[in-house]
Order: structure tokens, then C-alpha cells, then sequence
């Protein structure tokens, strides 16, 4: 039984902007593999939702001339790992969404909801954020530009006005040329789980392939918010690439990190987990790239 209110069918992108700011407390329904779970066991009852799942135009992948990488908020989990663009430049955030869930879910669910949902889990988030996507929030009054890394203000909770809908994700090409990635999900089953903790390394190499230009590395679950460790990213920038690195990269991440224990791991376990998932992720990626690890 799902107990909501009234629910809105737009037709339009625009109506269903108008239709925001005329039910700003209406709850957004795209793939609904969230809201309507929430809704079942009575989370949500009363509600008022609109539902965007028909907006053909808030879906699917595109590269723009200058490079841009958009992705449409209703894109299926499935959509994006089968993308020629997705696998040509961003292969991992394929990867990433791959391991949420089973085939149902990824071919329901939307990597809108996945981010909007604003929980520290969610494994598209941590590929996103270490690639600087920008989010395009629209409202009536116009287009607003939000980086990524600044949307998640605490657990499940984001910087969305009452009036606003995500209708693009943005991935700059200056942040996914020349680079190469790798996610690691760890949970405590191979499929249809949580992660207890997600790492999301992408390197850019020098053209001898022996220095790190550029290192980006986030986290799922490491926090209250997905986050970036921004303290391993400066350690690991312009240096040579080697053994000693990577455990300075390691070790650099517990820095910025802040687990919390939970009935699926302990803090003590998670922050063992930040440290090994870095150092295999950043090995992954940069072997990736054509680099090799020296002792």
C-alpha cells in the first residue's frame, strides 16, 4: 500500500519545473527504487510527488563540442555502463554503478536519485566527486551551477532548493582527459548490498609514465557524505611513482576522513578499509594508465 497524497505527471521539463515551485514540499519520482520502499513502510505517507520518470529529455548521455560530458539525471545504472561515451572516457563510473544492487534495480534506478538522495553510500557518488562534476539545478527562475563536491551538506542532506531539479550532471573534459580510474566496493556480499566502504581513484601520468600529474581520490561511507581526501591528492600530486608513495597516500587519507561504527563495520575496521582500499584503488588506476610501481 502506498499512502501519498497527490501524484503530478509532467508532460514537459518545464511543467514539471512550474510544478515545483507551485509544490515546493513534493517529492521528486524518477526510477522510485527509494521513495516508493519509504513510502511502503509509511516514511513518507501524506506526501505529494511528481514524477519526472517519463521526461525523455532527462535522460541519457551526450558530449558536447567542448568536451563536456553531460549526463541526464534519468539515465538507468544500466544506461551508463553501456554508453559508448561512459566507456570511452569514463569507464569507471560504469564500473561503479555496475555493483549497486541487482539487474533490476540498475535498470530502474537513475544516477539522479542515487546523488540526490544525499546518502554517503551511494556508489555513483564517489567516481562524480572525483571527477569535479558540476550539477545543473533548474528552477523556473533559472539555471543554477553547483560543484559536486559542495552539494552534500550533511547525511542526506543537499544544497536543492525547495524549488529546484537536477537535470544535468557535468563532467569538464580538463577533468577526465589523459585519466584513468578505478573503484573498489567493498561489502560483505559480491551483490544486492551496501558497501561498507567505496574508494574511487583516478590518476593522470606524466608522458614518461613515471610521476603522478595528478591524483583524485574519494569516499563512500569514510564519512557522514561522500568526500574527497584531499590531503592524499596534494601528497600524491607531481611525485614519482612507487611503493613509498602509495603508503604516504594511504596513510594521508586518515586525515580527512571520518568513520563512524555501525552494525556493518566498526570505525576501526573502516579506517583499515580507507588505507587498503586507497593503496589497491590508486595501484588499479595507475596501472591503468601505464604506469608501474617500483619498490
Amino acid at each position: 500500500m502506498y499512502d501519498f497524497n497527490t501524484l503530478y505527471e509532467p508532460t514537459t521539463v518545464e511543467e514539471a519545473l512550474k510544478l515545483k515551485k507551485q509544490h515546493p514540499e513534493a517529492l521528486i519520482l524518477a526510477g522510485g527504487s527509494d521513495i516508493l520502499i519509504k513510502l511502503r513502510e509509511g516514511k513518507l505517507a501524506g506526501s505529494d510527488l511528481i514524477s519526472i520518470y517519463r521526461l525523455d529529455d532527462l535522460r541519457g548521455v551526450s558530449l558536447e563540442k567542448d568536451g563536456t560530458i553531460v549526463i541526464r539525471p534519468l539515465t538507468s545504472f544500466s544506461g551508463i555502463t553501456i554508453h559508448p561515451v561512459v566507456k570511452q572516457y569514463i569507464p569507471v563510473l560504469g564500473e561503479a554503478v555496475d555493483q549497486i544492487g541487482g539487474p533490476q534495480i540498475r535498470n530502474i534506478g537513475t544516477i539522479g536519485g542515487n546523488i540526490c538522495n544525499g546518502v554517503t553510500s551511494a556508489d555513483s557518488a564517489t567516481t562524480l566527486k572525483a571527477y569535479d562534476a558540476i550539477l545543473e539545478l533548474s528552477s523556473e527562475d533559472g539555471v543554477r551551477l553547483l560543484p559536486y563536491n559542495d552539494f552534500n551538506l550533511g547525511p542526506g542532506r543537499v544544497d536543492m532548493g525547495p524549488e529546484e531539479i537536477l537535470t544535468a550532471i557535468r563532467i569538464p573534459k580538463e577533468s577526465y582527459e589523459r585519466t584513468y580510474g578505478h573503484y573498489i566496493k567493498y561489502a560483505k556480499r559480491k551483490a544486492m548490498d551496501i558497501a561498507t566502504l567505496g574508494c574511487s581513484v583516478n590518476v593522470r601520468l606524466s608522458e614518461d609514465k613515471k610521476r603522478i600529474e595528478r591524483l583524485r581520490i574519494a569516499f563512500g561511507v569514510a564519512a557522514p557524505t561522500p568526500i574527497r581526501a584531499v590531503s592524499a591528492e596534494q601528497e600524491a600530486n607531481g611525485q614519482p611513482i612507487g611503493e613509498d608513495l602509495l603508503e604516504r597516500i594511504a596513510e594521508k587519507t586518515l586525515a580527512d576522513v571520518m568513520p563512524r561504527s555501525s552494525w556493518r563495520a566498526s570505525k576501526e575496521f573502516r579506517l583499515h578499509l580507507v588505507k587498503e582500499l586507497a593503496r589497491r584503488a590508486a595501484t588499479a588506476a595507475i596501472e591503468k594508465a601505464g604506469g608501474k610501481i617500483h619498490g
